[in-house]
């Protein structure tokens, strides 16, 4: 059953299961794939609970992290964090898609838009673009098509078994609205970043049984948050608790996997934006 937490809950789950599992993945492509600048300022757009932010500015040399996060709780425990880092990077709160910055401030740009609403990734980008310096390498993480197919294709069952098949087009609404690498490429072309690459990799989490899965705090208290939006609130409950027998149906007693299609893509500011 599902109970309201607070937001300085969310965040501390967030701090310790999110961050620290699914965060971990897409700071790990990231890093495999961008190289810092040896200086200059440099800001991370949806910094989280910090952890990677702060790693990065611990490698960084002459270069000086501005991070920027919505959720004030999550703020508390970045600065927490970063107060025990010499030379620790800055968190300060505002919208990802809607920077209080000026244009062309920044030697390197990244955000993590895995936890975004993906109706904002357009606009999150956008202004990244923006408060980048003409050359700036703009680096941006998400979750892209391909994504939760096996709980996607799972759904629909239990739509059916709470008396719901009116919602199968909101299910596919789930699978679609997620973008494809190409698509990706073709928005960060469109806001002005010329080298345009991207890179994916299939990320697995596992879980031993439907129990298992619907009580993580990656699913039940983020995730699932997403995919129970088009569902009436009266109605919730019940699809919540016919998830787990589903998921163990499926399974056959093996471990149920969620893939997660995690991409970075990249791109230089042009000289002329």
């Amino acid at each position: 059953m599902s109970t309201h937490k607070t937001d300085k809950e969310l965040a501390f789950l967030h701090d310790l299961f999110v961050a620290t599992d699914w965060g971990e993945r897409f700071a790990q492509l990231v890093d495999e794939h961008m190289k810092l600048p040896t200086k200059g300022r440099a800001l991370y757009v949806g910094s989280g609970t910090g952890g990677h932010a702060i790693a990065l500015q611990e490698r960084a040399a002459d270069l000086k992290f501005l991070c920027i996060e919505e959720t004030e709780e999550y703020l508390e425990l970045a600065r927490a964090k970063a107060t025990v880092v010499k030379d620790a990077a800055e968190f300060r709160q505002g919208r990802l898609d809607q920077l209080e910055l000026e244009d062309n401030q920044f030697d390197f740009v990244i955000g993590d838009g895995s936890m975004a609403d993906i109706s904002r990734i357009p606009a999150m980008l956008a202004e990244m673009v923006r408060v980048a310096k003409p050359g700036a390498t703009v680096a941006l993480s998400l979750a892209t098509a391909g994504s939760f197919g096996e709980f996607f294709s799972l759904y629909w069952e239990v739509l059916h078994n709470c008396g719901l098949s009116g919602h199968e087009s909101s299910v596919e609404e789930l699978i679609t609205e997620l973008m494809t690498t190409s698509e990706l490429a073709g928005l960060a072309e469109h806001e002005g970043l010329e080298e345009v690459a991207s890179w994916s990799r299939i990320e697995e989490f596992t879980f031993d049984s439907g129990e298992r899965f619907l009580n993580s705090p990656l699913i039940s208290d983020f995730l699932m948050n997403r995919w129970l939006e088009f569902i009436p609130e009266e109605s919730r409950e019940c699809v919540r608790q016919a998830i787990p027998g589903v998921v163990n149906d499926d399974r056959h007693e093996a471990e149920f996997t969620l893939s997660v299609k995690a991409t970075v893509v990249t791109g230089r500011k042009g000289r002329s934006n």
